[in-house]
């Protein structure tokens, strides 16, 4: 079992884990996607949205992998989530993930990307993406379309090194830094608009 933050554990399905009263345990079979809370990246994803997310919240999961951040907001109270993959294994990896937690009424899930998947503007209070720079820099100014008015995203799998390109790209878009977190050499970023 791997606890990250005060609240949410991550349990292998074929680990036994009796929870502990106000833990959430998100259970996963991560398979080939990226997504088991091992790398400071996704790590980083499950702190920050301990932090930011409050109940009723919508959520978009950009990138979504094994779905473990899809997962651990709709169980941090969201009341809606959409994630999706561009690698379709991944987004069937995340689907079954999802089914495991029984959580299918409050997280839909996608194969696509997000140009493709025609997303209404201005219609998700928090936007995960947890990928590599030069992808988080591609898709801001798309993201902040999405985002709604005091809404939030998160930014992960940045490098260092790359993160000046990163905070170019979310003040080019109108957003401000709202936190900064740093792990080595991994960098998390929170704009809010």
């Amino acid at each position: 079992m791997q606890h990250v933050g005060a609240r949410v554990v991550l349990k292998p399905t074929w680990r036994e884990y009796d929870p502990q009263p106000g833990e959430l345990v998100v259970e996963l079979d991560p398979g080939m996607a990226f997504g088991t809370g091992q790398h400071p990246s996704t790590r980083f994803c499950l702190l920050a949205l301990e932090r930011h997310i409050r109940p009723g919240m919508s959520v978009l999961d950009v990138g979504t992998g094994s779905g473990i951040l899809a997962i651990a907001a709709a169980k941090l109270g969201a009341g809606a989530v959409f994630a999706f993959d561009d690698d379709p294994l991944a987004a069937q990896i995340a689907r079954e993930n999802v089914a495991l937690n029984r959580l299918g009424e409050r997280v839909r899930l996608a194969a696509g990307t997000l140009d493709a998947l025609n997303l209404e503007p201005e219609a998700w209070d928090l936007i995960l993406i947890n990928i590599l720079a030069p992808v988080i820099v591609a898709l801001l100014p798309r993201a902040r379309l999405l985002l709604r008015p005091g809404g939030q995203v998160i930014l992960s799998g940045i490098i260092a090194t790359q993160e000046s390109d990163v905070l170019d790209a979310l003040r080019a878009v109108g957003l401000t830094l709202v936190e900064r977190q740093q792990e080595g050499d991994w960098v998390l970023l929170v704009g809010g608009r």
